[in-house]
């Protein structure tokens, strides 16, 4: 007799939402794509807006980082087309030599000669004129395990030995390795996700809240123990405490937020953009858009986000099986976390972390990585099945 599968647990808000047969598109499949394809329109726009200007301080076209941008745009939209159409569970084979390449690159990148650094940072290897940022590998890796794992491990949640431990073991190396860089940010969000992985998989309580105090302090220990981290703490409570160089950026984000006013001053009107916002179109890309679509263009982009964690729940929670559940949480974690670490740094409540927002932020590994894990976020959404 054909033992049943167990039943996936869901929550009450979401229990009332119908979706099609296992392999046919739902809507939040239909939301998700919409969402994922507007975010990417909308990084366009701002990447030709800022890098435009950007590019010409340095010499080149006015439209090269755009072109390049656009490149990796179309590249990953075809990435996360392809992933879409392959059954997620089909990777679920691949994620212990995920992590055994990510481990790779994150210790080629320290290498003399193999990673290059910029602006004290030693983050990227470059294969000719493409460079590549193996802690965004390290996400999606990080992703893969965590559900792989998990899901073979249906049955044990009470063993700490063999939820906890491996998973937490696995992102301790891989955020070592991270911090080395150094890149504290990213190395937050990977332990973000390992732990909202370990939650969703129905983890006990008490193990994991102790654990998750020791992570916390381990990375107040680890911003409190570097001197341009501290800096950066002392200029997000205080930026005009030093103006003209640990707030700096802060106090200028804050003012292009300001000067865009309810409806902005116009695409391709920002000021900060000119010189006086470094990272203008990376990381503080969020401040030229607020300052170029106003605050109802910033909170629409906030609602962007706020729409796929939500429906990234709602895939998660309704699932097929384990693995699905704790892959789509994962994913909906990393981005909804990143987006907030994000916006919380331009906006001036959170330390500078370096870290891109989604989608929109210039830089290609990490919005191919992006779209390849929305790909498996949109064909678990197509593989769901709702009783009536």
């Amino acid at each position: 007799m054909t033992a049943l599968a167990p039943r996936v647990p869901r929550l009450s808000w979401v229990s009332s939402l119908r979706a099609a047969p296992a392999g046919q598109a739902t809507v939040p499949f239909y939301l998700l794509f919409g969402l994922i394809v507007t975010l990417n329109a909308i990084g366009l726009v701002m990447v030709l807006s800022v890098s435009s200007v950007t590019s010409l301080y340095v010499g080149q076209s006015t439209w090269f980082t755009f072109q390049r941008q656009l490149v990796w745009c179309v590249g990953g939209l075809l990435a996360m087309v392809l992933v879409l159409r392959t059954d997620y569970r089909h990777w679920k084979k691949y994620s212990n030599a995920g992590v055994a390449v990510t481990l790779f690159f994150l210790v080629a990148v320290l290498i003399p000669g193999i990673g290059t650094t910029a602006n004290g940072a030693t983050r990227w290897i470059y294969f000719g004129p493409i460079s590549f940022q193996p802690s965004e590998l390290a996400k999606l890796a990080m992703v893969l395990f965590a559900a792989s794992w998990l899901a073979d491990k249906a049955g044990q949640e009470r063993s700490t030995r063999t939820t906890i431990r491996p998973v937490l073991v696995i992102c301790c190396i891989m955020s070592g390795l991270i911090l080395l860089q150094p890149n504290l940010g990213t190395a937050v969000i990977l332990v973000v996700i390992a732990f909202a992985a370990l939650f969703m998989a129905g983890v006990r309580l008490l193990p994991l809240t102790g654990w998750s105090l020791i992570s916390g302090g381990a990375a107040a220990l680890a911003a409190w123990g570097s001197g341009y981290r501290r800096n950066r703490l002392s200029a997000m409570l205080d930026p005009w405490s030093d103006p003209l160089d640990t707030g700096w950026q802060t106090i200028q984000s804050r003012v292009g937020i300001a000067s865009g006013g309810p409806s902005g001053v116009g695409l391709g009107e920002s000021r900060i953009k000119w010189g006086f916002l470094p990272e203008a179109q990376t990381d503080f890309i969020f401040a030229v858009l607020a300052e170029e679509m106003g605050w109802l263009g910033a909170l629409f982009v906030i609602g962007l986000f706020v729409g796929f964690v939500v429906c990234g729940i709602w895939v998660a929670v309704n699932s097929p099986d384990r693995f699905g559940q704790v892959l789509a949480t994962g994913i909906t974690v990393w981005v909804g976390c990143q987006a907030f670490v994000n916006i919380a740094a331009v906006v001036g409540v959170l330390p500078i972390t370096g870290v891109p927002l989604p989608f929109l932020s210039v830089g290609g590994s990490a919005l191919l990585t992006c779209m390849v894990a929305s790909g498996m976020l949109l064909n678990i959404a197509r593989q769901i099945r709702v009783e009536p």
